[in-house]
């Protein structure tokens, strides 16, 4: 029996935990052979996240450099991806997202006439310069696609506002949701826990994009630090990104701040881990917006705006920004008002129910097989 050959391609931590149920489902579908391509735009973190899933990559590019730019990104990915795409030529490329390898990838095959299924398509802030450059990756991705796997109905209504097709946009839920069905474990320790006190709450921080580097950061984390000096009983757990500018100011502000942990990244096992035993999340990451929700945590969003309003209109999320003030009066009221923490934490998860992979897998087999 022929099969489709339905290509993956990603390059950063992020998109492998959200393309990883996908290629999961892939490899358990007897009527598809996956063909697995990493960019290793991000290198170490990336290694982590294949691990656990136990994924092997076909392809490894390898771009990965110090202080690389988009441009250099983007032309490796297209150089790269081209004499595999010429090679292998599949019947469908999958990319995910809104990263720079998720733009190139996209570009690549369509310069190879390979129809393109975004997953996670239809995000929208509509301010092309926040999240920089994610906002325009996924636009110009979605502009490509020939297929759209919208999380939820306002993504799609964005595709449709774009006047791409209906008949190709299917609402799946996100992937990431997939993703804690094989994270999520009971027994889980790690020995930064063993650092609060048992009596103590906590929060998880994470912080690390283009738009924040530098003074918002800095805004931000002296906020943090104020709250954590002004209540006795809370700690925060930092798992500081590897970027040397956000290592610089974690470093500028935090050290000597007790009660501030600052700890290495975190694999995608110890980051769910940690942050279901939070007390709440605070996060610029676009991801962790979506996970939250089902582990029951409040998320307060250090950006101007998100492309994820769902979370917003549910309860789950609340945009704070990165004035100094701003954070402070929101941690404030989240640790100090029981009421609206409870009504945070128990919000509807609007971003689907842990079977987006499943549904991804069969529109492409349905879609390649009325193409044939």
């Amino acid at each position: 029996m022929n099969t489709l050959k339905i290509m993956t391609i990603f390059g950063t931590r992020p998109e492998a935990i959200k393309m990883a149920p996908v290629i999961k489902q892939l490899e358990a579908d007897p009527g598809t052979t996956p063909i697995i391509v990493a960019t290793s735009q991000h290198r170490e973190m990336l290694q982590q996240v294949l691990e656990i899933f136990n994924i092997q990559p076909d392809y490894d590019l390898k771009i990965m450099a110090q202080q690389q730019t988009l441009s250099e990104i983007t032309s490796k990915v297209i150089l790269g991806l081209d004499t595999i795409l010429q090679e292998e030529q599949p019947d469908l490329v999958l990319v995910h997202g809104d990263t720079t390898t998720t733009m190139a990838a996209s570009m690549s095959a369509f310069y190879h006439q390979i129809p393109v299924g975004h997953v996670e398509a239809g995000l929208r802030t509509w301010d092309k310069y926040s999240p920089y450059p994610e906002e325009m990756n996924r636009m110009l991705t979605d502009d490509i696609s020939d297929l759209y796997f919208a999380p939820t109905q306002l993504s799609k209504d964005n595709l449709l506002q774009e006047h791409h097709p209906e008949s190709q946009i299917f609402i799946t839920g996100n992937t990431a949701i997939d993703a804690l069905r094989y994270t999520i474990r009971i027994d889980y320790h790690h020995d930064v826990l063993t650092a609060i006190p048992r009596d103590h709450r906590f929060i998880l921080l994470t912080m690390h994009r283009r738009e924040n580097q530098g003074q918002p950061m800095r805004d931000t984390f002296k906020a943090i630090k104020d709250v954590v000096r002004n209540t006795p009983d809370l700690d925060v757990v930092y798992p500081v990104h590897l970027s040397p500018r956000v290592q610089s100011v974690a470093h500028e502000v935090f050290d000597g701040v007790d009660r501030v942990h600052l700890i290495a990244p975190l694999d995608v096992v110890d980051f769910h881990g940690i942050a279901a035993r939070s007390s709440f999340i605070m996060t610029d990451s676009g991801g962790v917006q979506e996970e939250a929700p089902s582990l029951n945590k409040p998320v307060l969003v250090l950006r101007d705006s998100t492309e994820r309003p769902e979370g917003v209109a549910a309860g789950t999320l609340k945009v704070v920004g990165t004035a100094t003030q701003a954070v402070k009066d929101a941690m404030l009221s989240l640790l100090n008002n029981p009421q609206e923490y409870h009504a945070m934490a128990t919000a509807h998860n609007p971003y689907g129910d842990g079977h987006a992979a499943e549904r991804i897998v069969s529109i492409c087999r349905d879609y390649l097989s009325r193409k044939k």
